[in-house]
């Protein structure tokens, strides 16, 4: 099995290779097959960053774009294309999500209503008696006191619902970190929160 499985690996990856040599040499046929290939897996790395469907789509096409303009810098003896487009993928990726860091990280807490509801206990229970809107409006502002890299966990965890290893993904930072700022981050939020109800 071991050996049949190496074999089929070592025969895609021969395919691979041809069809990028074929591509450096202009045929565009060879183009079209790579792309058919490997777009819908792509899309899918895509998606499980920004969980967003026309984003994912646009980023598809930039992966795409870069390919076609790095292709010619590939070489088949030191790395797989599989390998290349990945790690190429995924520094698009990081380079997208930060130059976009700044409006993910002011996002706005009104388009997240239920969000409050969600929330650990230890962040929740000191707005239990404060309704609705002016419950928004205190944690906002409670968010906005944190500092960037503290807010831009919190809503990545408990706004946008990732996990820790996409966190980490995203960011470029070891999944301990994160744990330690979101801890952090929800300490200091949870202090705040009381300082307001008290102040109420």
């Amino acid at each position: 099995m071991t050996n049949s499985l190496a074999l089929r690996f070592a025969d895609l990856t021969e395919q691979e290779n041809r069809l990028v040599r074929e591509c450096q040499q202009g045929d565009a046929d060879a183009w079209d097959e790579l792309v058919v290939r490997h777009t819908r897996r792509i899309y899918g790395i895509c998606y499980r960053f920004t969980r967003r469907e026309c984003e994912a789509q646009e980023m598809t096409q930039e992966v795409f774009i870069r390919v076609f303009r790095k292709l010619g810098n590939f070489r088949a003896d030191e790395i797989s294309f599989v390998a290349w487009l990945n790690v190429l993928t995924l520094n698009l990726l990081r380079d997208h999500y930060r130059r976009t860091r700044k409006d993910r990280v002011t996002i706005s807490i009104d388009s997240h209503l239920t969000w409050i509801e969600r929330l650990p206990n230890a962040i929740r229970r000191p707005d239990q008696a404060v309704a609705g809107n002016e419950a928004r409006r205190i944690l906002h502002s409670a968010l906005q006191k944190l500092k960037p890299d503290l807010r831009e966990i919190v809503l990545l965890y408990d706004v946008e619902e990732l996990q820790y290893h996409e966190i980490a993904s995203r960011l470029g930072i070891p999944i301990g970190t994160v744990k330690s700022r979101l801890n952090r981050a929800r300490g200091i939020l949870a202090h705040l929160l009381r300082r307001y109800k008290r102040a109420a």
